[in-house]
């Protein structure tokens, strides 16, 4: 019993820098970030009017109607695209594609989000690449300009977020014996029955994990964002960053923070609900 104690002891010891590290940088910020909510910009009193304000005026409600739009939409191509990566590179490729595949995918995320947004930039700018080779195939005789539209941002965001799909997708279907795959084609199923009876409610813990995971990153993405969609894309984080930067308000950027923190959380739990869903089995 004393030794069980001391190892205890020992683990705790080990812990104690992981807990410090979440404390400092993500708890403590989290509860300054609330109180600072409350409190009024002059007088530091307590005061409702920070939230008030985002009700109060249309177009915050609307860039944030806006933005939980386009991110579950984004959620969503994302995941028609990771699914069937993720089953093919798992149950069709060998071994050795199979990691040539893998590698391809994970490559271009060892280069910052930063940098993938200034080559986007490159492909999709009135001078761009695709531009120009629109123009030498002879299908337009002058420049389009591809930046600052919705469907950009879409193109830009699936683009940094797949791999956060697909790796939980792929951890999921690791798990699923091929002998079950193969004893329903011989009781006559077929692809889809297959499909839709066996192989997808198999990943659904891992497809619930990555469409979280890439739903919080969309929700609150501001780099890509606003290098695609310019000063005019309507994402939420935009607003937030304008308070806390452009006007120096940090309590109504920190209500509008806490209002962002709040619907992904809420959104999440409700989801899970539907699902019926366990995050707990999940991860």
């Amino acid at each position: 019993m004393l030794a069980r104690i001391k190892r205890s002891q020992r683990l705790m010891f080990f812990l104690i820098p992981m807990l410090l590290w979440i404390g400092l940088l993500f708890v403590f910020p989290h509860v300054k970030l609330f109180m600072l909510s409350f409190m009024d910009r002059r007088s530091g009193a307590f005061t409702l009017a920070n939230y008030a304000a985002f009700f109060n005026k249309s177009l915050y409600t609307k860039v944030f109607i806006h933005t939980a739009i386009f991110s579950i939409f984004t959620t969503l191509l994302t995941l028609a695209l990771s699914f069937p990566t993720a089953f093919i590179i798992t149950k069709v490729l060998g071994s050795k594609m199979k990691a040539i595949v893998l590698m391809a995918i994970v490559l271009p995320y060892w280069i910052s989000e930063l940098i993938q947004a200034f080559t986007w930039m490159v492909l999709f700018r009135e001078t761009g690449v695709i531009s120009y080779l629109l123009q030498s195939l002879g299908i337009t005789d002058h420049n389009i300009e591809f930046l600052y539209h919705n469907s950009t941002i879409v193109v830009g965001l699936v683009y940094t977020s797949i791999l956060f799909m697909t790796i939980p997708i792929m951890n999921s279907l690791d798990t699923l014996d091929d002998k079950l795959i193969e004893a329903s084609y011989d009781l006559g199923g077929n692809f889809w029955s297959t499909m839709r009876e066996i192989i997808i409610p198999h990943a659904g813990p891992g497809i619930m994990v990555g469409s979280i995971m890439v739903f919080m990153l969309n929700l609150g993405n501001y780099v890509t964002v606003t290098l695609l969609g310019g000063k005019n894309s309507m994402w939420f984080t935009e607003s937030i960053y304008n308070q806390f930067i452009v006007r120096f308000n940090q309590n109504q950027g920190s209500a509008f923070g806490v209002i962002l923190l709040t619907f992904s959380v809420l959104f999440v739990w409700i989801i899970l609900k539907i699902t019926g869903q366990d995050m707990t089995e999940a991860m």
